[in-house]
C-alpha cells in the first residue's frame, strides 16, 4: 500500500500504466487522451461487470481516447476511490457511493439500501423516470465529480459457513457487507466486518468471517466465495445493488462532446450486460449450482426484517432534506409498483 501511495504522488499518476494492475492496457499514440478508471470489482468479477464495455469503448475510440482499467484496490483502496478521483489522481470510477465513502447526502443509498428495490429493473426506473438521476447529479456537482449514470447489479444475499434458517441464526455472525447494509443488519445481531475485497475468501477460510452479505449467488460462484461457504440464504435485503460510473469533473469537461456520448454509451452497455448476466445467473445457479445448499427463513419471520427496513427509511429521511427527497421517491415508487400488481409486484 505504501508503494501505491508513493506512486500516486508522482505527477498525477504519470503517463505510464502499471502493467500488472491493468486489464489489457492498449498501446496508445502520444496524442491519445488516456484515462485511468478503477472499479470496485476484483479481476474475475471485472471480466463481466465492466471489461467488455471498456474493450468496446477502446475499440471505437481508437487513437482519440483509451481507458486503462484497474481492478479493486490496485491503485487505491476502495474506501479512498472518491478522494483520489476528486483530486484527479485517477480519472474515473465504477463503484457504489457507500463503499467508496463519497461525502454526499446520497451516499447511504448506494450499494444496498434495504428493500428499496425488489428487482434489478427497479434501479434504472428509479433513476431515469422517478428523478434520482437529477438528485445524484446535483450532489456530485457540489463536490467536483461528474455522476455519469447509475445501474443495477445483483441482489444482496447471505453466503455462510453455517446454515441460516431463522433470524436467531444471524446472532453474532461476523459478516463482510456494505456500510449501510451492516448498519441495518446490526439490529438482528449481525456483526459487520470491513476488509479489503481480495482478503474475503481467506478470511472465511480462517474463521475471521462467518459469512458474506455482499452479493447474489452469481458473484459467489464467479469470485470463489462459493468454494469457501456452504449455504446460500434465499431471502435478500435488497433486489439490486446500486452502482454508478463517475468521473473527475475537470477531466469530463475536457472531453469533446462525441467522446462524452461514447462514454455514456459504454456505461449503458455495461449496465445492460449486467442486467441479463445477473438475472440469468441468479436463477440458474440456484437450480443447477452444486457448491452451496439453499436455506430460507420463513416469510412470516422475514417480514420482521422488511418492516424494520421501513423504520430505517424514516430514520435516514430525518437526517437531511436531500435524504428525505430520496426516501419519498423510493416510497412512491414502491407504492406504484404494489398498486400495479403482477408482474411488477407479487403479494
Amino acid at each position: 500500500m505504501t508503494n501505491r501511495r508513493d506512486f500516486l504522488k508522482k505527477a498525477g499518476l504519470g503517463a505510464t500504466a502499471v502493467g500488472a494492475s491493468t486489464l489489457a492496457a492498449p498501446a496508445i499514440a502520444q496524442s491519445t487522451i488516456t484515462w485511468r478508471l478503477q472499479t470496485y470489482a476484483g479481476p474475475a468479477l471485472a471480466e463481466h461487470v465492466i471489461k467488455p464495455a471498456i474493450d468496446q469503448f477502446n475499440a471505437v475510440a481508437g487513437d482519440e481516447m483509451q481507458i486503462e482499467l484497474y481492478t479493486a484496490d490496485s491503485l487505491v483502496p476502495t474506501g479512498e476511490l472518491f478522494r483520489a478521483m476528486q483530486r484527479g489522481t485517477i480519472d474515473a470510477v465504477q463503484s457504489d457511493d457507500d463503499s467508496m465513502a463519497s461525502p454526499t447526502e446520497v451516499t447511504v443509498f448506494g450499494g444496498y439500501f434495504p428493500f428499496a428495490s425488489r428487482y434489478s429493473l427497479d434501479v434504472p426506473v428509479l433513476f431515469n423516470q422517478y428523478g434520482l438521476a437529477e438528485i445524484w447529479a446535483e450532489e456530485y456537482e457540489k463536490v467536483g465529480v461528474k455522476h455519469i449514470s447509475a445501474g443495477s447489479w445483483d441482489p444482496c444475499h447471505f453466503a455462510t459457513k453455517d446454515p441460516i434458517n431463522s433470524l436467531a441464526d444471524l446472532q453474532g455472525k461476523r459478516v463482510f457487507t456494505f456500510p449501510t447494509a451492516g448498519r441495518f443488519l446490526a439490529q438482528f445481531g449481525v456483526v459487520p466486518v470491513t476488509l479489503p475485497w481480495e482478503d474475503i475468501e481467506v478470511a472465511v477460510q480462517t474463521g475471521e468471517l462467518d459469512g458474506i452479505a455482499w452479493s447474489g449467488i452469481t458473484e459467489d460462484y464467479t469470485v470463489g466465495w462459493a468454494d469457501v461457504t456452504n449455504y446460500f440464504l434465499t431471502n435478500n435485503i435488497s433486489g439490486a445493488w446500486v452502482g454508478s460510473f463517475y468521473a473527475n469533473m475537470d477531466r469530463w469537461n475536457e472531453l469533446p462532446d462525441h467522446l462524452k456520448t461514447l462514454f455514456n454509451m459504454m456505461a449503458d452497455s455495461s449496465h445492460y450486460y449486467r442486467q441479463w448476466w445477473y438475472w440469468g445467473g441468479e436463477a440458474s445457479l440456484r437450480v443447477n449450482g452444486t457448491k452451496m445448499a439453499l436455506t430460507t427463513i420463513p416469510d412470516a419471520e422475514w417480514q420482521t426484517v422488511e418492516d424494520a427496513a421501513h423504520v430505517f427509511w424514516d430514520e435516514i429521511a430525518a437526517e437531511s432534506e436531500t435524504k428525505a427527497r430520496v426516501v419519498e421517491i423510493i416510497k412512491r415508487y414502491n407504492a406504484d409498483m404494489a398498486a400495479a400488481g403482477r408482474p411488477y409486484r407479487y403479494t
